[in-house]
């Protein structure tokens, strides 16, 4: 056995994942305790009336430098599972932007001017905007919301309506009024001022499931680790040097524990443990978002022009073609983020106003024989100014974080859960 002694995991979703993936490519022992009945945590594979579905749509991008990097570690060739596209902003008869396949920052410059629907000097305003982004190494001299940050930088108008917000709301899943504008500026950094094809849309062609949670598991568990499945951890104490984790009727003893877990989980495990106080303190200021994916069937024939679309609202924000994105011809996902009037409608009310928004936007398609909405309550923390962001390191030695909140660079996406996994791995092997 390692030198490291056993190391348990709790929570089997992109970050635990990940924090295992690293740990057993070292030699590393690594029990994973996941509560559901598959990987994956919050974005995962699942079943519905015999279709295989995402339980919510995410858009990766090729700035997601740690989860290609893993990805290809464990064996799920991005190059065969992901279809590379240059970044494509279609608002039908409203907006449209396409960063072509040039050099950075050329390609970002060629993209803006060369966008349908805005004014030229919005377009110069825009293109300003990122240069005075880079010459400050994209670091601001204060968080605000992002709404106040367009404000005084002069976006507004149609690349303000149609870029700046709803690409905030992507990647923060909060409303631009609310959102911290310097974590958005570290977006902008890693994506349109990445360089390269950093900026690239990463088009999956199959379902989440299989993208990473799915073969991550498989390669610990080929590797000398475990991946529990349904197994809850319910209490955690200190033993010795080590700790006692209780899951179902049995204590095990690790020498290292990760809580990979959503931070609205972790106070039930700590609360009984005063030298985290500070972190649970931090932790109950936390407000979450929602998030909506709305899947509507059409005939198989069904497609978009390109892959994701905008819509203009009041109710829509982005529909993509599964059919075009390895998923089955026909079905349509709807993602809508942050609170919204959206998260007042049922569901049939809903999909019938996506589906007229649609129209409108595309023109005419039959109605939908099938429909389907999955909905998380507190799908991500919210991302506002000032948010305190804890670290992997906790008051106890042995004892770490890993999750999407603890990357305090990024919101609360896929490649923020999976660096946070990787970084509370390296400071076990540190």
């Amino acid at each position: 056995m390692s030198c490291l002694g056993r190391v348990a995991i709790v929570g089997a979703g992109w970050a635990g994942l990940a924090c295992a993936v690293e740990l057993v490519a070292a030699g590393i022992p690594v029990t994973v305790f996941e509560s559901a009945r598959q990987p994956g945590g919050r974005a995962r594979a699942l079943e519905i009336d015999g279709r295989r579905l995402d339980n919510g749509q995410h858009l990766l991008v090729g700035a997601y430098g740690e989860t290609l990097r893993l990805m290809r570690r464990i064996g799920a060739a991005p190059e065969r599972l992901f279809e590379r596209r240059p970044l494509q902003l279609e608002f039908p008869g409203y907006f449209s932007l396409r960063v072509p396949d040039l050099p950075a920052p050329l390609n970002v410059a060629c993209g803006l001017f060369g966008a349908r629907g805005a004014s030229l000097g919005e377009k110069l305003s825009a293109a300003l905007f990122m240069q005075r982004l880079k010459r400050r190494r994209y670091r601001l001299l204060r968080d605000y919301s992002v709404t106040e940050w367009l404000d005084a930088e002069g976006q507004r108008g149609a690349l303000r309506r149609y870029l700046w917000e709803p690409l905030c709301l992507a990647a923060l899943n909060t409303a631009p009024r609310q959102a911290s504008a310097q974590v958005f500026a570290n977006v902008l950094r890693d994506s349109l001022g990445g360089g390269g094809d950093a900026a690239d849309m990463l088009l999956p062609k199959a379902d989440l499931g299989r993208l990473f949670p799915e073969p991550a598991a498989n390669y610990v568990a080929t590797h000398g680790g475990e991946v529990r499945l349904s197994a809850r951890v319910s209490a955690l104490q200190r033993d010795g040097n080590g700790w006692l984790l209780a899951s179902g009727e049995r204590s095990e003893r690790f020498d290292q524990v990760v809580l990979a877990i959503a931070p609205q989980h972790v106070p039930p495990l700590l609360i009984a443990r005063p030298a985290h106080e500070a972190l649970l303190v931090q932790l109950a200021d936390y407000d979450y978002e929602p998030i909506a994916t709305a899947y509507l069937a059409y005939p198989q024939e069904t497609r978009l022009s390109c892959p994701m679309l905008g819509l203009a609202g009041p109710v829509g924000q982005w529909v993509f073609d599964r059919g075009q994105a390895g998923g089955n011809d026909g079905i349509l996902a709807f993602v809508l983020s942050a609170e919204g009037g959206w998260d007042e409608l049922g569901d049939a009310e809903l999909c019938q106003r996506l589906h007229d928004e649609l129209v409108a936007a595309v023109g005419p398609l039959p109605a939908p024989h099938w429909q389907r909405v999955i909905r998380e309550r507190r799908a991500t923390f919210s991302c506002r100014p000032h948010l305190p962001r804890p670290g992997q390191q906790t008051a106890e030695r042995g004892l770490w974080l890993a999750g999407d909140y603890t990357w305090g660079e990024y919101p609360a996406t896929l490649e923020g859960a999976v660096r946070s996994g990787v970084a509370a791995a390296r400071g076990i092997l540190g």
